[in-house]
């Protein structure tokens, strides 16, 4: 029994995994999380650059690599066992890197550690595999039963992540104010930038043409929330200000996410550029009450459950990191159809 241990916690560990695994795919791949809210660390981890490499959903690589690790655990063989340990070691690399990331972000994502955890157990198991030169039980039977419960563990949680309904957040009273506020029929567009951002840059481009063609269904309210890495983002957010009061929004807002100078003269020139009245502009820019707005703003921005830019919210509905003309497209007519 006591030489057949470290293959069953292995089994059990990937059986353990893939069921995280297939979770957070659910959840990474469906419009609105189902499993994990997205205020917490599930979604935090979701808007990170690691969450879709090569546009690829990270939990279809742990669920690969795990159910991979899994049925080498089955095989006899040393060559199996070296395939083994190395797979395993790779996996057990990633899963110390994200549970840094994580450390290094402040926050739990309960079924990533889960995942991480999982792997890092297994990696040290397919070592001490390698090292023994252990093989597992040699029945077919039990190799046939073992690999149905693998597959169950992902298929389970995908079936039922299909079926279940969307977790609902309550609306942060902030972003319900705004609401409050908007003109009666029109659906409510709030966009916190910085517009040093270059996420929020990408996203300007794909949404703008999309608020253009429903121009007449929504009301664009637009929050500054210059990040302290980006040197001239405040400068920016104070240009827009000064746009929005000089009655140029838009128009500021397309040249300052288009510019490459957001520095104080940069930003000057965009303004001499639109026709505004420079002497007005600077005045505006210096005054407190501009930077008052600015530190407002990223109240409200965190008041809302701000985590990362760019963020949105389609009337009730948040939409946060960088997205594609096709999901904002969907996210935003969803948000239409609400009554």
């Amino acid at each position: 029994m006591r030489k057949s241990l470290p293959f069953w916690l292995v089994i059990a560990f990937s059986i353990l995994a893939l069921v995280a695994s297939a979770i957070l795919f659910v959840d990474y791949v469906k419009p609105h999380a189902v499993f994990c809210g997205e205020e917490g660390g599930c979604g935090a981890m979701k808007r990170t650059i690691f969450a879709f490499p090569l546009g690829i959903p990270t939990p279809v690589f742990g669920i690969s690599g795990i159910f991979a690790i899994a049925l080498l655990q089955l095989v006899p063989g040393r060559r199996a066992r070296i395939a083994q340990a190395v797979l395993a070691m790779v996996g057990a690399l990633l899963a110390l890197g994200f549970i840094v990331v994580q450390a290094m972000m402040k926050t739990v994502c309960p079924y990533c550690i889960v995942v991480d955890t999982s792997a890092l157990v297994i990696g040290a198991l397919s070592i001490l595999r390698l090292v023994r030169g252990s093989d597992p039980p040699r029945s077919k039977v039990l190799a046939l039963c073992i690999s149905a419960v693998l597959l169950a563990g992902i298929a389970v949680p995908i079936g039922i992540g299909q079926i279940k309904k969307p977790l609902t957040a309550a609306v942060p009273s902030v972003i319900a104010q705004e609401i409050h506020k908007a003109p009666r029929g029109k659906l409510l567009v709030i966009d916190f930038a910085d517009f040093e951002c270059p996420f929020c840059r990408i996203t300007h481009t794909e949404l703008t043409p999309l608020l253009e063609e429903r121009k007449e269904k929504i009301f664009l309210v637009r929050k500054h929330v210059p990040l302290r890495m980006h040197p001239h983002a405040r400068d920016a957010a104070r240009a827009a200000i000064c746009g929005e009061i000089m009655d140029k929004r838009d128009a500021m807002a397309d040249a300052l996410f288009t510019a490459n100078d957001l520095s104080p003269n940069g930003c000057r020139a965009i303004a001499k550029s639109l026709g505004l009245d420079v002497e007005k502009f600077d005045a505006c820019v210096k005054s407190a009450a501009t930077d008052a707005r600015i530190d407002a703003d990223t109240s409200t921005f965190r008041a809302a459950g701000g985590h990362g830019l760019p963020t949105f919210w389609f009337g009730t509905t948040k939409v946060e990191g960088a997205q594609d003309r096709e999901k904002l497209r969907a996210a935003l007519d969803a948000a239409l159809e609400q009554p």
